[in-house]
């Protein structure tokens, strides 16, 4: 198979699939390597293809539904799991975590965890590395896509009940 013809192969993969497919997942199906697959996936988001890498795999971003809204939160590594299934509980989607990095910034990563299956397997992965919230004590954003204000509302209600909202 001809490179241009995998990556158009790539593409049309990503887009027919509901959910994330992973890059090892691809590189399987192509009989190619992972990075070979990365590398494809970087120059069609060069090409300006929507495609969001999230902890599970690629997916092709969408419009969707519903209410954007951010949060400002703080806890511990141990809260991670009461924090995301209280948004997830209350029908929202939790789409990244953002944190201030002092020497780059804002630093963002694509979550889409919108199931508590979703949030468990993050947590899971979590296990191997350390969350982004954890190179600011705690302190980050997530941008979340609600069904609709009511949602939004419950999930600050309960996270303020918590003492994890930051207010």
């Amino acid at each position: 198979m001809q490179t241009q013809q995998r990556r158009t192969s790539v593409l049309q993969t990503i887009q027919q699939s509901d959910s994330p497919i992973s890059a090892s997942t691809l590189a399987a199906r192509f009989a190619v390597s992972r990075q070979i697959i990365v590398g494809d996936v970087a120059l069609l988001r060069a090409e300006g293809h929507a495609i969001e890498a999230t902890p599970r795999g690629y997916l092709l971003r969408r419009q969707e539904e519903g209410i954007l809204r951010t949060i400002a939160v703080c806890h511990t590594g141990e809260q991670t799991g009461t924090e995301l299934n209280t948004c997830v509980d209350n029908g929202c989607t939790v789409l990244d975590v953002m944190v201030e990095h002092p020497v780059y910034g804002q630093l963002t990563g694509a979550l889409q965890l919108a199931s508590r299956y979703d949030v468990e397997q993050f947590l899971q992965r979590s296990k191997q590395a350390n969350p982004l919230s954890m190179l600011t004590d705690g302190i980050h954003l997530h941008t979340l896509r609600c069904p609709d204000e009511g949602a939004y509302q419950r999930v600050c209600e309960q996270l303020g009940q918590m003492g994890i909202l930051l207010e």
